[in-house]
């Protein structure tokens, strides 16, 4: 049992109705989740408002409520807590319940529009190698340790959050690693979070459907640096110009990486190749069975968050080039026809971009290159032009398909990708519906040592169609196709 008191600081209480040394058990803002000793925090969200379920909590057991506007009747016994911010309350509370875990372990947090999941994950690997008990918490999955969690947002809301990291310290986690959505900060789902090392990867266009413009974009992504302590570190990546933006008023000390700028942590590329990548981290040679020049940035993110934490820089180094790649990124399998299969998560113009680049800097220049791509319905709209432009240009073919439609017509998602065509690409472009019989096409189309590249999925193993989740995994779709078996 906890005190209400006690996990009210820095909550932004204005007024109270009724005394807060009243005993709790939970903290919920889904009424749905409400029982008897919990306090209900009323937050307004995008699709329907706390406050209107504040009495159906109190009939479910709440014994306080915390909430941005009292309600017209309050019940006798029960405590109600008026604060500034229902969304800020929420996290400083949640970080109050669990007796601020953040506190008792490293932790580091990833943002930027490409790169977090890659980051976070290579970072958990490494020091699981290295002997250290962690955990992740990612788009792909969570972990704690060696036990895996099914992941449903890239960063959990902040009961959730506090939890998982609530049970990573009592396991004995030291380190714990984790992607930061723009949404999570813009929800201030991280709100009483102290991380030690905070990482920016780039910022591109993305999510423009819930932060309807770029400058507002950039500014939640930023939250993350500006809520850092004096002693936590910012490593930002010298190579996006925005850096200078996220480091701007940021209280800990700012360390850069970067393979094209000057940056206090410093990489080159000396080979590329489809089996991984040769480069330089500080002067040091590795190799590395991650591919592209987007994968040596995010080495040198993971070197320089991992040195930053204290870790040594030899022993870093020699991790590092064990790893393998991360599910669903630039995954590259190979056919018994010498055909070369990849699937990539790349689902933002910026990603898409990267990977084919990558492609064409590893190809010989006599092979084709097909792409299947799509893009998600209930989504940014803008960027699904630029994707299929971006698609025909790095490409010999394009089949424009379904991602996750969700509730639009995937038909007319793909015409609006049709918008950016060029009409002297219109000759190489086809237009499949069906994500299945898309990716048996391009097999279809290929011949030896042409390379099929999948993107917009990566790792997930559903097709949102309607609001249901069907089975579909390109990458066994893919290998399927390719008449291969799937590891």
């Amino acid at each position: 049992m906890k005190v209400l008191k006690d996990i009210l600081y820095k909550a932004g209480i204005q007024e109270v109705q009724g005394s807060t040394n009243v005993a709790c058990d939970s903290i919920h803002f889904d009424s749905r989740k409400v029982e008897e000793y919990t306090v209900f925090v009323a937050v307004r969200g995008t699709a329907s408002d706390g406050h209107d379920y504040i009495e159906k909590a109190i009939e479910l057991g709440a014994v306080a409520v915390v909430c941005e506007e009292f309600p017209d009747s309050l019940h006798e016994g029960i405590t109600y807590v008026k604060v500034n911010d229902g969304r800020v309350a929420l996290a400083q509370m949640a970080c109050h319940f669990y007796d601020q875990p953040s506190k008792q372990i490293k932790l580091v947090g990833i943002t930027g529009t490409n790169g977090k999941t890659t980051i976070a994950t290579l970072l958990f690997r490494m020091y699981q190698s290295m002997g250290h008990k962690c955990g992740l918490l990612s788009t792909v999955v969570n972990r704690i340790h060696k036990q895996t969690i099914d992941a449903t947002h890239t960063t959990p809301d902040p009961v959730q959050l506090n939890a998982l990291l609530r049970r990573m310290v009592d396991e004995g986690c030291a380190y714990a690693f984790m992607e930061v959505s723009s949404h999570a900060l813009a929800q201030h789902r991280t709100a009483g979070l102290e991380f030690d090392v905070a990482v920016f990867t780039n910022i591109t266009h993305d999510h423009l459907d819930y932060h309807k413009n770029f400058d507002a974009y950039i500014k939640a992504k930023k939250m993350l640096f500006d809520q850092l302590p004096e002693d936590g570190y910012a490593l930002l990546n010298a190579d996006d110009f925005h850096w200078e933006i996220m480091g701007q008023n940021c209280p800990g000390t700012i360390k850069t990486f970067g393979l094209k700028s000057m940056a206090d942590i410093k990489g080159r590329i000396i080979e590329n190749h489809f089996s991984g990548l040769q480069m330089t981290i500080e002067g040091k040679e590795v190799w590395s069975k991650l591919v592209g020049d987007f994968n040596a940035s995010n080495l040198l993110a993971v070197y320089g968050a991992a040195t930053l934490l204290g870790s040594d820089p030899f022993e870093v180094l020699t991790t590092l080039s064990t790893l393998d790649s991360v599910e669903g990124r630039f995954q590259y399998i190979q056919s018994t026809g010498a055909v070369i299969g990849i699937v990539d998560y790349a689902h933002t113009p910026d990603a898409l971009k990267n990977v084919l680049s990558t492609i064409q800097n590893l190809r010989t220049g006599n092979e084709q290159v097909i792409t299947v791509v799509g893009a998600g319905g209930d989504r940014d709209r803008t960027k699904r032009s630029e994707m299929a432009k971006i698609a025909c240009m790095f490409s010999d073919r394009v089949i424009l398909t379904s991602d996750n439609p969700r509730t639009e017509d995937p038909e007319a998602i793909i015409q609006e990708m049709r918008k950016g065509i060029d009409k002297g690409d219109e000759r190489k472009v086809l237009a499949i519906t069906n994500r299945k019989e898309a990716i048996r096409t391009a097999s279809s189309l290929a011949q030896p040592d042409d390379i099929i590249l999948v993107a917009g999925k990566g790792h997930e193993n559903y097709q949102e169609i309607n609001g249901v989740r069907h089975h579909f995994d390109d990458l066994e779709e893919l290998s399927n196709a390719l008449n291969l078996q799937k590891d």
